[in-house]
């Protein structure tokens, strides 16, 4: 492949990274389940792109079809499934409870982005690679802030989302590290995450329906009336 098309999937694949690092920020800032599982489904789109990119620079048809995997369970399988199992109440209208406030958590989740390029810096450095050099750290930082996220929301489906936004930052990363990834290790991934969102989604309608709210803080609180046996 000629030089110029190789640094034009270059630059399209650092715009991808830069929107798959967005689309991180935007599930700190987003209070709504609605809109948290907008950004991971915008966010898995972005990084189905790279692999789509980086396949086709390097003839590898295994990143073109865990890419075509990624949208279909992500993109497509996962939001369906959760659309149709939580409560319209959840879904649309409830704000999400988190230990930290939206300014707070933006701030952390910049420092977290800042945090990875130091982490990833000596392996980067090691390597003349561009796709290295852009997957590699913004692919940590997605696994980092997605990790802050599982750990700063107190509901259930935003500590899932944030769950599978950890997931496809260690696929983003690990595409340009290891392009020949198992086809099968990755399908299992994803009938995992579907199959977990399922249970998560089935758990979360009838907790709220029962006690009214899927907060973990709250659920942890709960004890069993002792009985007597007489």
């Amino acid at each position: 492949m000629s030089g110029t098309h190789t640094q034009l999937i270059d630059g399209l694949n650092a715009l991808t990274a830069g929107l798959v690092l967005l689309s991180a920020f935007g599930m700190v800032t987003t209070r709504q389940v609605q809109g948290v599982i907008r950004f991971l489904v915008v966010q898995s789109l972005f990084v189905a792109a790279s692999a789509f990119l980086i396949g086709f620079d390097r003839r590898s048809t295994d990143l073109v079809e865990l890419g075509v995997i990624m949208i279909a369970s992500k993109v497509i399988t996962i939001p369906w499934v959760l659309r149709r199992m939580l409560p319209g109440e959840v879904y649309e209208r409830r704000e999400i409870n988190q230990a930290v406030n939206i300014p707070s958590s933006l701030l952390l989740a910049l420092l977290l982005a800042i945090a990875a390029e130091f982490l990833v810096g000596p392996l980067v450095a090691t390597t003349s690679d561009p796709v290295i050099h852009v997957n590699l750290p913004i692919g940590m930082a997605g696994l980092l802030i997605g990790g802050y996220t599982l750990i700063a929301r107190r509901e259930a489906i935003p500590q899932l989302i944030g769950l599978l936004a950890m997931e496809n930052g260690a696929f983003f990363a690990g595409i340009s590290i290891a392009p020949d990834l198992p086809l099968i290790a990755e399908l299992a991934i994803a009938i995992d995450v579907i199959l977990i969102a399922v249970v998560v989604g089935l758990l979360t309608r009838n907790i709220t329906e029962t006690i009214g709210t899927s907060e973990a803080a709250a659920m942890s609180e709960l004890r069993e009336e002792p009985h007597s046996w007489r």
